[in-house]
């Protein structure tokens, strides 16, 4: 298998991007998943100076790594979302949160995503990782009842508000890899199904695979892989870990901080937890997937450090070369 083995900047955004890079190279990586935050990569600059452009390259150059993709998850986010509220202002660029306004927000969150395939394809690469956002996530819980007609306008609203984005994409030549998570349009199996649907299963949209958020909401990680077969556009390893069932713990986590020993379950580095990794891989080639394998470091008890460099050894050790022939071919020669 050989998948050049990317790590995700986004839990690095504190950090200087020369400094990320540096650790990077020196733990073995062949390039970073850049994430649109912190100083790592401003989409406005990149979309409009050159000269900023190459000064990321040339910092990439500098540690012998290379871009396989970029992330915009966190204004991505706002594109769909309602309401938007503190959270939002949190995570979003000061010139995408502008006044506040919520439709503003989410104006210049797609004008964002927009820019993001436009960088995208000025860095060389074809893929742009994120999220979407969601109008219809706060009625998950579908209490109090919600009429069928509030999802499917949800629904609309993602297609409304993604077409125009997508079609910059298509412009591009880039795909948008959204990321099954909690609080997007597609979180889960079937919702995934049905943006697909609310689209028109247009070709710049596909999926980026995260395994985490599959496995506490009981999806199979492995199953989605075959069954979507041709919209994994880029893979993301992080690990989760599931505790045993003791009648207390609930899959929605109860409000504890992560690590709390009582949760039913929790992010940790990849290798330390359930996610089936070797049968990912093996049904990953079995597709035909040939983009990276970037590592996404999120463990509340573990040092970023430590996890970053292990995590890339234990994937490497997943990497292995397909066989050239069939293992039982050497019978047809006796």
């Amino acid at each position: 298998m050989s998948h050049p083995v990317t790590l995700f900047t986004g839990q690095w955004a504190d950090l200087p991007f020369e400094e990320v890079a540096r650790l990077a190279s020196g733990w073995g990586y062949d390039g970073l998943e850049i994430a649109a935050s912190g100083d790592h990569l401003d989409l406005e600059r990149a979309d409009q100076d050159d000269a900023y452009l190459r000064s990321r390259l040339e910092i990439l150059d500098r540690h012998g790594l290379k871009v396989y993709a970029i992330s915009n998850h966190l204004t991505g986010q706002a594109v769909c979302d309602d309401p938007i509220d503190f959270r939002h202002q949190a995570i979003l660029r000061p010139s995408t949160w502008g006044d506040g306004d919520p439709e503003g927000v989410r104006q210049r969150a797609a004008d964002d995503m927009k820019r993001a395939a436009r960088v995208a394809r000025k860095l060389g690469i074809d893929v742009v990782v994120g999220f979407t956002g969601s109008k219809i996530w706060p009625y998950v819980a579908q209490f109090p009842p919600v009429p069928a007609s509030v999802i499917d306008a949800g629904y609309q609203d993602f297609a409304t508000r993604w077409n125009p984005i997508l079609d910059v994409f298509d412009a591009e030549g880039v795909r948008f890899a959204h990321e099954v998570h909690p609080s997007e349009i597609a979180y889960d199996y079937w919702s995934s199904v049905r943006s697909l649907e609310a689209i028109g299963h247009r070709a710049a949209f596909g999926f980026n695979w995260d395994p985490s958020h599959m496995m506490w909401q009981d999806i199979d990680p492995v199953g989605f892989i075959w069954d979507f077969k041709d919209r994994i556009y880029h893979v993301d390893c992080k690990d989760t870990r599931m505790r045993p069932k003791n009648g207390r713990a609930g899959v929605l986590g109860s409000h504890l901080a992560w690590g709390d020993p009582r949760r039913g379950w929790d992010f940790v580095s990849t290798g330390h937890g359930d996610v089936p990794w070797e049968d990912a891989f093996r049904a990953l080639e079995a597709i035909g997937y040939t983009g990276p394998i970037s590592i996404e470091w999120e463990d509340a008890g573990m040092d970023r450090l430590h996890g970053a460099a292990e995590a890339l050894q234990y994937i490497r050790s997943l990497l292995w070369d397909r066989p050239t022939t069939s293992f039982d071919a050497a019978f047809s020669n006796q």
